[in-house]
């Protein structure tokens, strides 16, 4: 994060009014405002079929048609734009088998910085800064299908790390993880200098990872705010069906 002031900046994502209804009709936003400023770590909260992955999946253009705007560093989200929006906004989804396809890591992490233009020394580079910073150097020319579920989660990372984004979108990065891969999970992600969304059930990873949460329920926003405040409110969660371990201690 650099000195300057904060309005002399874009947020690093502003969503206005966002509408959206599928084509069976299903009305699943109803008019999202978010602004996430550069270098925010922001959770993504709410209960089953709330909009939460209706909205990620407009940050980068997977889902369009709706009303509203959106913009990504200042860049507005339109069929113009898509190509540097999806290298801006890196999603990670809940499966890894969603994004590990090639024979091995390496292949897999060298794939989307290559799709953009990157070749040579320069992909190479960045193939090795992505599998260091999730802690997978030693895996290069491992087959994807022999690592277990975690060090799968961390390679999912690396390869939205390689194409250099300016924000990630985590989809329920801690689900079906051991307590120790979760652990280091969690450690990768506070070690990185980026902005980032996470959408998750898992209320006591937000309070680990994001100072700042946003609560969707039924198409809107319904509480933003920081995390510890937000889940000290018995009532706001009971009200949009979400509940902390039995035995967690927010203190």
């Amino acid at each position: 994060m650099s000195g300057e002031p904060a309005l002399d900046r874009p947020p690093a994502l502003s969503v206005e009014r966002l509408a959206f209804a599928y084509p069976d009709g299903h009305q699943a936003l109803y008019g999202i405002d978010l602004r996430v400023e550069p270098g925010e770590r922001v959770a993504v909260l709410g209960p089953n079929g709330a909009g939460k992955t209706t909205l990620v999946l407009h940050l980068n253009g997977v889902l369009s048609g709706g009303s509203g705007r959106i913009r990504v560093a200042g860049l507005p989200v339109s069929k113009s734009t898509l190509r540097e929006v999806r290298r801006r906004v890196g999603i990670v989804f809940q499966d890894p088998d969603d994004q590990l396809f090639m024979p091995t890591v390496g292949e897999d992490v060298a794939f989307g910085p290559a799709n953009f233009g990157l070749s040579g020394d320069a992909l190479e580079a960045r193939v090795r800064s992505a599998l260091a910073a999730v802690g997978m150097s030693g895996h290069v020319d491992r087959s994807p299908m022999h690592l277990s579920g975690g060090q799968r989660r961390r390679v999912a990372l690396a390869t939205v790390l390689a194409c250099d984004p300016e924000i990630l979108v985590l989809d329920e990065p801690s689900a079906n993880l051991e307590p120790v891969a979760r652990r280091e999970l969690a450690e990768v992600l506070l070690a990185l200098d980026r902005t980032m969304l996470m959408v998750t059930h898992d209320l006591p990873y937000a309070l680990q990872l994001c100072p700042r949460s946003v609560l969707i329920d039924d198409g809107l926003i319904v509480a933003d705010g920081p995390t510890p405040e937000l889940l000290a409110d018995a009532d706001l969660l009971a009200a949009h069906r979400l509940e902390l371990p039995y035995g967690f201690r927010l203190d």
